[in-house]
């Protein structure tokens, strides 16, 4: 019964939101202001960061296929993939790991792929792990994709000094036996690494270690892990490797005050450059949600439960700020999304789920709570990539779809280091039952040529929105873009259906020196408005 009175209301949402603005006179328009005269910070292009991860088929069947596959490739990585992931701009792609990478040891994925040892990937289904993906595979799919490195070393089951060496191995020129043996197995050059990741959640997969052991840590591995690439050196280079502390888990603190309190009583001898944190949009361990076959109530549900980040930073962002008030070092939250129940008859473990327009709000509503905190977090990797969780890609052999998710990733191209514009506005209020947030999301920004856009976020499942946008120093002249929405919530690409959520172009209307626009019901807006 309550996904058939979804269907009717948004039917009902969607006929209204086809009629004139003048019958929807009785509905008083939500006001947005933008001061368009005065800037804010920058937003990092780098929170619209991937997460890949050796799990399932994220990475074997989903960017892996080898050179004698039928499946069209370049040296092993399918071409179909690369492609769609160039067109989005993928900054940078953590990998291998997630709870793979403390147990994962990088002299297995190097040299001869005939002759690499086959183990037991035992945190995700038990499932073969050849290493017929391992560094240069993966330095060679970044290249593919125009991205950078953030490469999380074995903190949990690995010691330093394997880390120092894989770091060399992946950094130190020829002179240096680590770089001689990269060159033979087919790589002369040094890679650059953005991001190394010291350890993952080492709170719990990577460890169960105390706040304390894993400061205790954390000092040798980020000592020892030297970038040798002189390309990344000096400690004023903004190309230079930034290390990634493991930080809180979800709304835990012990990390956060552990981390940030060593880094604020440091010496010379070590330091980091970032802390992570990790948190999903879940209800509950183990996820029970459905990721097609719901209605209202877990629609709602979810959207909660994803308006938690801008909480989840700003505490966490608190605590930072008494150890760090300058912000010299980012929130990077490298694990974030929706976790559902596995798909029926998909693998146990290998947290296969579909990717509903649902899910595309909830990668719009976390962008601008990123963007609306661009001074501290500058970071982000969206779990994951390909086949995995909120997934940008989905594969079944050679074919490929691409996910309302994806969509969402394309049309926030503008946001790439763009700089934020202070924005007000009076959102209105959505509500189910005892479940209540505001119907509409705001931000805007200027991107790096200038030009002025904003995003809006109608999360109302049921009711279009006549929105007002009024802009302080700025008389526009038209207001056009790109808006994504679906006869369903629940509504989904699939391979035999891949367009039933893709974004379609939208113009506003000028009224008296302000943009115009009416918002169907559950829906992203992305306006680019021009003198």
């Amino acid at each position: 019964m309550q996904r058939t009175g979804l269907t009717f209301l948004t039917a009902l949402a969607a006929s209204v939101a086809l009629l004139p603005w003048a019958a929807m006179a009785q509905q008083s328009p939500a006001s947005v202001t933008v001061q368009a005269d005065q800037r804010g910070p920058k937003i990092d292009r780098d929170i619209f960061g991937q997460f890949a991860e050796h799990l399932g088929t994220g990475i074997y069947g989903g960017v892996w296929v080898g050179k004698n596959s039928s499946i069209p490739n370049v040296r092993g990585i399918r071409t179909d993939v690369v492609e769609a992931l160039r067109a989005i701009k993928v900054p940078n792609v953590r990998w291998p790991g997630g709870c793979f990478a403390d147990e994962y040891h990088w002299r297995d994925g190097i040299g001869d792929p005939k002759k690499r040892p086959v183990t037991v990937n035992a945190n995700w289904g038990g499932s073969i792990e050849n290493n017929a993906f391992g560094t240069h595979e993966y330095f060679d799919f970044i290249d593919q994709i125009g991205s950078e490195a953030y490469v999380s070393i074995n903190l949990g089951s690995g010691t330093y000094q394997e880390a120092a060496e894989w770091v060399a191995y992946m950094t130190a020129d020829t002179r240096n036996t680590a770089g001689q043996m990269r060159a033979a197995n087919g790589r002369k050059e040094p890679w650059k690494i953005r991001y190394l990741g010291i350890g993952n959640e080492n709170w719990g997969c990577g460890g169960s270690m105390r706040a304390e052991t894993y400061v205790d840590e954390l000092k040798r591995f980020s000592r020892f892990s030297r970038n040798y690439n002189p390309a990344q050196q000096g400690t004023d280079n903004p190309q230079a490797m930034r290390r990634v502390a493991v930080g809180p888990d979800d709304k835990d603190t012990r990390y956060t005050e552990a981390v940030m309190k060593a880094w604020k009583e440091r010496d010379w001898a070590w330091n980091i450059e970032g802390l992570s944190l990790h948190s999903y949009t879940v209800i509950k361990f183990p996820a029970a949600y459905d990721s097609v076959n719901f209605g209202e109530k877990e629609y709602a549900e979810i959207l909660q439960s994803t308006l938690r980040m801008n909480d989840l930073i700003e505490m966490h962002g608190a605590i930072m700020d008494r150890y760090d008030p300058e912000k010299k070092v980012p929130l990077i939250v490298d694990e974030w999304g929706t976790w559902y129940a596995k798909l029926p008859d998909s693998p146990e473990g290998y947290l296969q789920q579909q990717n509903s327009l649902r899910d595309a709000m909830v990668a719009a509503l976390n962008f601008n709570i990123f963007a609306r905190h661009a001074d501290r977090v500058r970071g982000a990797n969206i779990a994951q990539m390909v086949n995995v969780l909120q997934a940008m890609i989905l594969t079944d052999k050679d074919r490929m779809v691409l996910t309302p998710t994806y969509h969402i990733h394309k049309m926030y191209l503008p946001f790439q280091d763009a700089t934020l514009v202070p924005t007000s506005l009076d959102a209105g209020t959505y509500r189910f039952g005892e479940i209540s947030m505001p119907q509409l999301d705001a931000v805007a920004v200027r991107d790096m040529a200038g030009k002025l856009w904003l995003s809006l976020v109608n999360v109302d499942p049921n009711r279009s929105m006549p929105v007002r946008v009024r802009l302080a120093g700025v008389t526009p002249g038209t207001a056009k873009g790109q808006q994504l929405t679906a006869g369903a919530v629940n509504a989904i690409n699939s391979f035999d259906a891949p367009d039933m959520v893709t974004p379609r172009q939208v113009s506003a209307q000028i009224e008296n020196g302000a943009v115009a626009i009416e918002l169907p019901a559950k829906s992203v807006t992305m306006l680019l408005i021009e003198p």
